[in-house]
């Protein structure tokens, strides 16, 4: 038996084992060693994958241990520290400043022919802010964790989220009308309200929601802040890939970038919209399920007449009954045809061949009771 006062200097930590001691102690102040001890491992060490997959394999539990996101005062100064960034970006846009003649300097620059090696890299990469292939990438992994978890609000957050992209971008997108590098007119000029719809870059806004919308659903503090970091990275780097494309200045990525971040900073004042919607459609679920199992007719047996049930004979009963039987009287039967003698329950009659007898009848036969008559003396 092993005491706590032994110290064990095996590497065995981490490893499931057990220790088998296949020498005697000496000395009981030895410390055990690979002179006196061997360990056998009798459970597969698990791996990454395995992890993985036992954690995918849990009971699904509605997170109603998760906090969801307030608006605390931090998070309001963070909002309009971005708004007024946002503001700032515009303005110096329209006025046509600093900002518009370095846009200038970057598109002459032509980052796609300074470094082409990297151009097929950048086209995969850019890929990250398409509308469509990232929210079905996300929608797809919120919709996982929606039907294990018992809850629709991940999918009713991306929702939210996207549809005030559209609003937000696609509006000051139309109402600013700024044409792309590809298609400027005017050298130093900021390209305004000439019809186009790249101010600010849809792909760096989407890229900061799809992908931000990920560390706002964390399960932890922890893992939101790195997600949030990598959400950042991400996107600024999408943003950096138009540029480098010539699709857009580089004030249209720092204002889609602002624009994405406005959204989810915002996003904690709809959560009892999200709230309210998910209880109505879980409500709206439950009276369809209760619809459906009202139409279906129940099959109900036909209606018979009762049958009155006796009560099970015990042993004892049926003694008792037994006993009963032989001392009770017999119940008086129909007398049979009786001999001669002093009966008189059934009258007296001849008896009569039955109809269809093949006895023939029998003349010298006198009926019973009567004296029988003289036979008359013949000579001989």
């Amino acid at each position: 038996m092993i005491t706590d006062s032994l110290e064990i200097n095996l590497p065995l930590r981490g490893i499931p084992h057990h220790i088998v001691i296949t020498k005697p102690w000496n000395r009981p102040c030895t410390a055990l060693t690979r002179c006196n001890v061997d360990w056998v491992c009798t459970e597969r060490k698990l791996t990454r994958l395995d992890r993985v997959f036992a954690r995918l394999d849990r009971e699904p539990e509605r997170p109603a241990h998760i906090d969801v996101p307030r608006m605390t005062p931090h998070r309001i100064v963070l909002f309009a520290a971005t708004l007024a960034f946002y503001g700032a970006i515009v303005w110096a846009v329209v006025i046509t400043s600093w900002l518009v003649r370095l846009d200038w300097q970057v598109m002459f620059f032509r980052p796609y022919q300074q470094w082409a090696e990297i151009h097929a890299f950048v086209d995969y990469y850019v890929v990250l802010g398409q509308r469509g292939p990232t929210a079905v990438m996300v929608a797809a992994w919120l919709g996982w964790r929606s039907w294990r978890q018992h809850t629709l609000r991940p999918l009713l957050a991306l929702g939210v989220s996207l549809l005030l992209l559209n609003i937000t971008v696609g509006a000051a997108k139309l109402g600013m009308g700024r044409l792309g590098p590809h298609y400027a007119t005017t050298i130093g000029s900021n390209e305004m309200g000439l019809g186009g719809d790249i101010f600010p870059s849809g792909h760096t806004a989407n890229a900061v929601v799809t992908w931000g919308i990920l560390a706002y659903l964390a399960s932890t503090p922890r893992a939101r802040r790195w997600l949030s970091a990598l959400s950042a990275v991400t996107s600024l780097g999408v943003g950096l890939s138009t540029v480098y494309l010539g699709t857009h200045w580089l004030s249209d990525v720092l204002l889609g970038w602002a624009a994405g971040l406005l959204i989810m900073l915002a996003l904690p004042w709809f959560e009892p919209l999200i709230a309210r919607s998910e209880a109505w459609i879980f409500d709206l679920r439950d009276r369809w399920r209760e619809r459906r199992t009202a139409a279906v007719p129940v099959q109900t047996a036909p209606v018979t007449t009762p049958v009155l049930l006796k009560p099970r004979a015990t042993a004892a009963d049926d003694e008792v009954a037994a006993r009963e039987a032989t001392s009770a009287p017999r119940s008086p039967r129909a007398p049979v045809y009786l001999a001669p003698g002093p009966h008189t329950a059934r009258p007296e009659r001849t008896p009569l061949t039955p109809v269809g007898s093949r006895r023939p009848p029998h003349t010298d036969r006198i009926t019973r009771g009567t004296a029988p008559a003289a036979r008359p003396l013949t000579g001989g």
